[in-house]
């Protein structure tokens, strides 16, 4: 899979994916300091079953622990996936 990047605005931002001129996104809104809302992760039926939705979230908690937030995972995917990783548990607000 293709290395993540990460495009951080003041009050957005988002985790993607480039592929063959495609992209896989997990966007986000920022709170406040201390809490990010993980809003919505989109990926292209190209991507599917290649693990780039994993990837973005996996990078998005290693942000999350090395930056001191917590994410609030509105994004259906994000909080169907956190519950999978009770590792995570540390760095999810629910």
């Amino acid at each position: 899979m293709t290395e993540v990047s990460r495009e951080h605005g003041s009050s957005k931002g988002r985790y993607v994916i480039r592929k063959n001129g495609e992209e896989a996104e997990l966007t986000y809104s920022i709170t406040s300091p201390a809490l990010v809302i993980a809003d919505h992760t989109g990926v292209p039926d190209s991507f599917r079953g290649t693990g780039a939705g994993l990837a973005m979230l996996t990078q998005f908690v290693a942000d999350a622990r090395a930056e001191g937030f917590k994410i609030m995972p509105l994004c259906p995917f994000v909080n169907a996936t956190r519950k999978k990783h009770p590792e995570w548990a540390d760095v999810f607000a629910v």
